[in-house]
């Protein structure tokens, strides 16, 4: 079915997070972002909205600079893996290397979400989201997981989404990016300043 979507010309919406702490060749990693955005337009998707851009602690604390995070939805292709493989070549055109999870990088484009679509099915999602922390850095899925399984969580993440979809509506947890975004402690909203 995804397939025959591309094969159709259906377009999407994709909610993606943007992320970095290293500067690139583009330079710091703010002008990264906005590089990044550019060069994801250039891969045949539009920029529909972006939220403003916030400085953030490392995540998790201690394994690196500190973030420059943002939030966009982006319209393109409906095939969410054709989504994220354009999502790994912009990040290869700024330097990014794969060796570290949750490592200092120069970009991190991540795919949180294409509409209420859940890959590659609940059971797999709910397993991925209830993982526990400690093996979080350890482990990684070995397909996409749709939505993102840590959003939830993240305010680095939620704060800039809730500027850009806050009524997209998690398809398992039947909470909004507003919803969720609240629920989180208050010290954690203090750590996502505006730039």
């Amino acid at each position: 079915m995804q397939k025959d979507s591309v094969r159709l010309g259906l377009r999407k919406n994709f909610l993606i997070a943007l992320g970095a702490n290293l500067p690139s060749e583009a330079g710091t990693p703010l002008q990264t972002l906005q590089a990044a955005l550019a060069a994801l337009a250039r891969e045949g998707y539009r920029i529909e909205k972006v939220s403003r851009f916030y400085a953030t602690p490392c995540f998790p604390a201690g394994f690196g600079p500190n973030y420059c995070n943002a939030c966009a939805m982006v319209s393109g292709p409906a095939d969410p893996a054709s989504m994220l493989a354009a999502l790994h070549r912009v990040e290869a055109q700024f330097g990014r290397e794969r060796e570290r999870r949750w490592g200092s990088r120069t970009l991190d484009l991540d795919l949180l979400a294409a509409g209420e679509l859940v890959m590659p099915d609940e059971a797999t999602q709910t397993q991925w989201r209830e993982i526990a922390q400690e093996k979080q850095t350890a482990m990684t899925p070995p397909e996409l997981i749709l939505p993102h399984p840590r959003l939830q969580d993240r305010a680095f993440v939620l704060v800039p989404l809730c500027e850009i979809a806050a009524n997209w509506r998690h398809p398992i947890l039947r909470l909004t990016a507003q919803e969720l975004c609240d629920a989180l402690p208050e010290e954690a909203h203090a750590e996502v300043v505006p730039m």
